[in-house]
């Protein structure tokens, strides 16, 4: 595969950009991966408004949320393949683009259907900011300094992550806004980001004769949508054990097994194979797959705890996520500090998924009538976990691959670590909605759960005394389960994480990295 002339500006390659150019580039970076870390979690205290206000049920509950991360999965894999093959600023650019158009379908949508379209397009936009995000990070900056900026962006993913619910939150109870504004408030932060990266963002392009693997993409999307689909149905509409799970998972299975033969042969795979050859690449994957399962899987629900089972406002509720942003932002700040000056990174690895462990069993205990301190002190101890565990598993595969391999391994950790939060969402989404569904029936009667099998996420302004008090110990009961599922799943992750072995941090950027790299390439051919 020949490589043309590359354009004016790849004679800045060899030249180590200033920390303040660094600082302005990642400014456009920073906003863009905020608002579509945002989106995920915007909705999550809006959830209960807007699901009683269109009369729908648990598994729409979680469906809401699914939709935008099963889109964002799918399509990570193929936005990073896109980064090594074009210019990363206009790909970030187009992914912003799209978010805005979805954004804008999902603060107007007149029902839960166009709602759900929504999202999958927001999800396809957020999937490119999220993946493209990492990527630029790694070209411009060396790993040994990545841990200085890594923890700013640590931080603004645990922000966008948890402070998501906190603005939602304000949004609905603030009257003359309402829930559509949990949709339309990332349109102005998409655009100033656009422009923002137009002006700071100065990448090197190298073009070349490329080659997109599209079936093996499409084959990818659609395994992985199926078994996520199934996952969030099974147990709801249909039983675990069924003709239609043995159809959907025989049928995933199949489209992923046809997706790895497919990129096997491909000449620019997605998912290069071979990547999975490298023993960290392969254990990070594993291990932000865990991460992603026990992190979404419970923290998605948390709001609907705080509204239902403990009686508290949308702002209310969004105000008692602070504790895990807290937690997250210093643990990943401080973590980022510490291995930029001493360059070692395991540690932090195994502390993180340690910690997220005990937060997680933590979390387990509660119920409704768990006062706010205990909860805060747990949430805060889960927080400190995630934030030392997630950046730096992506930093400890970036730091063992080729140049040009920067890319597809950073897509791969974020594909896994979102298709595990899908996997997560839904599968404890069903639970969770199962679980309401049996305990309301238990203790209220057959009669209180809907024609479809599942009970209606209550209004609790419409509730008497007596059967309040039975919703919000249901509601507290189910949540506690989540997490005590969640629990042997972060503990997969610590385990797993101890058998990473600890490498030396480059000192040269992914941009300078590939320039030595194609320059040996060319003297070993001649």
């Amino acid at each position: 595969m020949t490589a043309t002339a590359p354009p004016a500006d790849t004679a800045e390659v060899g030249t180590r950009m200033s920390r303040r150019e660094v600082l302005q580039a990642l400014s456009g970076l920073m906003v863009g991966m905020f608002v579509s870390i945002l989106a995920s979690t915007v909705v999550a205290n809006a959830l209960p408004r807007i699901i009683a206000d269109l009369h729908g049920s648990q598994t729409v509950y979680t469906w809401i949320v699914t939709s935008e991360l099963l889109a964002m999965t799918a399509t990570v894999p193929l936005w990073g393949k896109l980064a090594d093959l074009y210019s990363k600023k206009l790909l970030i650019q187009l992914s912003l683009g799209l978010f805005v158009v979805g954004s804008l379908i999902a603060g107007l949508t007149p029902n839960v259907e166009v709602l759900l379209v929504s999202r999958v397009v927001q999800g396809i936009g957020a999937g490119g900011m999220t993946a493209l995000a990492t990527i630029v990070m790694a070209a411009m900056i060396p790993p040994r300094e990545l841990g200085r900026y890594a923890g700013i962006f640590g931080a603004v993913f645990g922000v966008g992550t948890i402070a998501g619910p906190l603005i939602g939150g304000l949004l609905v109870d603030t009257s003359w806004l309402g829930w559509r504004w949990c949709f339309l408030i990332g349109v102005p932060f998409s655009l100033l980001a656009i422009v923002l990266l137009q002006r700071t963002l100065h990448l090197p392009v190298v073009r070349r004769k490329v080659q997109i693997d599209w079936l093996g993409a499409v084959l990818i999307t659609t395994g992985v949508s199926t078994l996520l689909i199934w996952s969030s149905l099974a147990g709801n509409k249909f039983a675990w054990a069924s003709g239609w799970t043995a159809v959907m998972v025989t049928g995933g299975v199949v489209l992923l097994a046809l997706a790895v033969l497919v990129e096997a042969r491909a000449a620019e795979p997605i998912v290069p194979l071979d990547i999975f050859r490298n023993r960290t690449v392969s254990l990070a994957t594993v291990a932000s797959v865990l991460v992603g399962v026990a992190m979404f899987g419970g923290t998605v629900f948390l709001s609907q705890y705080f509204q239902i089972s403990l009686g508290k406002s949308p702002t209310v509720a969004g105000l008692m996520s602070l504790p895990m942003i807290f937690g997250l932002l210093v643990s990943s700040t401080v973590a980022g500090q510490l291995i930029t000056k001493f360059g070692r990174w395991k540690a932090y690895l195994v502390a993180g998924a340690a910690v997220m462990t005990v937060g997680m069993l933590l979390l387990g205990t509660i119920d409704a009538g768990t006062s706010v301190l205990v909860l805060s002190i747990y949430m805060a101890v889960l927080g400190i976990g995630v934030g030392m565990l997630m950046q730096n598993l992506v930093l400890a595969a970036q730091n063992d691959v080729p140049a040009h391999e920067l890319g597809a391994a950073t897509s791969v950790l974020t594909f896994f670590r979102s298709m595990g939060g899908a996997i997560g969402v839904s599968a404890l989404g069903a639970i969770l909605a199962n679980r309401v569904t049996s305990l309301t029936a238990e203790k209220l009667g057959p009669a209180a759960v809907t024609d479809g099998g599942s009970a209606e996420v209550p209004d609790l302004s419409t509730l008497p005394a007596p059967l309040l008090a039975v919703v919000q110990d249901v509601y507290g009961t189910a949540t506690a389960d989540l997490f005590l599922i969640g629990a042997p799943i972060a503990l997969l992750a610590l385990i797993v994480v101890l058998f990473i072995k600890e490498k030396p941090l480059h000192t040269l950027s992914g941009d300078e990295r590939r320039v030595q790299e194609e320059a040996a390439a060319q003297a070993a051919a001649h």
